[in-house]
C-alpha cells in the first residue's frame, strides 16, 4: 500500500494508493484513525493523484473518516480527482459529504 501522511497544523494529507480497496481498507482506517486522535487533526485532505480504482471498501473508508471529523467539528477534503475517481464519487454520493476541490483533467 503506498499511502503517505503528512502532517501540518492540524491538518492531515493523505495521498491515496493507485487502488483503494478491500486489500488497503482496513490498513489505510487504522492509520489514520491513530492519527487524527493522535494529533487532534481539524481539516482532513485526501489527495487521489495517482488513484485509478476505489471499491466499495474505500468508499466506506472515507465516509468513515467524515463521521469522525464531524464529531470533531473537523472538516474533509479531496483533491486531485481524475474522471474516474470523479465518477466513483457522483455515483456513490460522496461529493455531498465531501468537499471536493482541484479536478485533475483526463484519467
Amino acid at each position: 500500500m503506498e499511502c503517505k501522511y503528512q502532517l501540518k497544523e492540524g491538518c492531515m494529507t493523505i495521498t491515496m494508493p493507485r487502488e483503494v480497496d478491500h486489500h488497503c481498507a482496513e490498513q489505510l482506517r487504522k492509520e489514520a484513525d491513530l492519527l487524527i486522535n493522535a494529533y487532534r487533526i481539524h481539516k482532513l485532505i485526501f489527495d487521489f493523484s495517482g488513484t485509478e480504482f476505489m471499491d466499495s471498501s474505500g468508499i466506506g473508508v472515507l465516509i468513515g473518516r467524515c463521521k469522525s471529523m464531524g464529531y470533531q467539528n473537523g472538516e474533509v477534503e479531496a483533491v486531485n480527482l481524475n474522471a474516474r475517481v470523479q465518477k466513483i464519487f457522483v455515483v456513490s454520493g460522496l461529493h455531498k459529504l465531501i468537499k471536493v476541490a482541484k479536478i485533475q483533467t483526463g484519467i
